[in-house]
């Protein structure tokens, strides 16, 4: 069996490197948002011109990205949606939502400060992690039934 997961949320620590280099050996296939913060929120206007108004400026970007994000989302067996301690990621809730609409294994990674806050989106997901090494450990109970050992 082969894995394609999708590795959404914060972009401001490792988490997603540490979950990569963990299930090395594993038969997963990663994908992710563009992690690079400038040019997440500025493609739309390097791309299809400037705007006066910052709301338009981060519209277009959120389009634009939305495309690479839908398609990963609807390509992934599992979506992965981290909710980092420094920011609110209200993309990640909703890129946790749109994985439940469209019925995908949904594993939710956070700390225990955020589980009444997250209370609806833990309740959609099939696992909620508290460290990336839990994700991994999941990924490797499902593609091969060993336990951490």
């Amino acid at each position: 069996m082969t894995l394609t997961v999708y590795l959404s949320g914060e972009i401001h620590t490792g988490w997603r490197e540490e979950i990569m280099e963990g299930a090395k050996g594993l038969d997963v296939t990663f994908s992710a948002p563009v992690t690079d913060h400038e040019a997440s929120d500025d493609c739309g206007v390097a791309i299809l011109g400037a705007e006066a108004q910052k709301f338009w400026h981060d519209h277009k970007g959120a389009k634009l990205n939305a495309i690479r994000t839908r398609k990963a989302i609807a390509d992934a067996d599992v979506v992965v949606v981290r909710f980092g301690e420094k920011y609110k990621q209200w993309n990640a809730a909703f890129d946790a939502g749109y994985a439940a609409a469209l019925g995908k294994s949904l594993i939710v990674l956070h700390g225990g400060d955020h589980a009444h806050a997250l209370k609806e989106v833990d309740a959609a997901a099939l696992a909620v992690a508290e460290e990336p090494r839990q994700v991994v450990e999941i990924l490797r109970y499902v593609l091969t039934g060993a336990l951490p050992g």
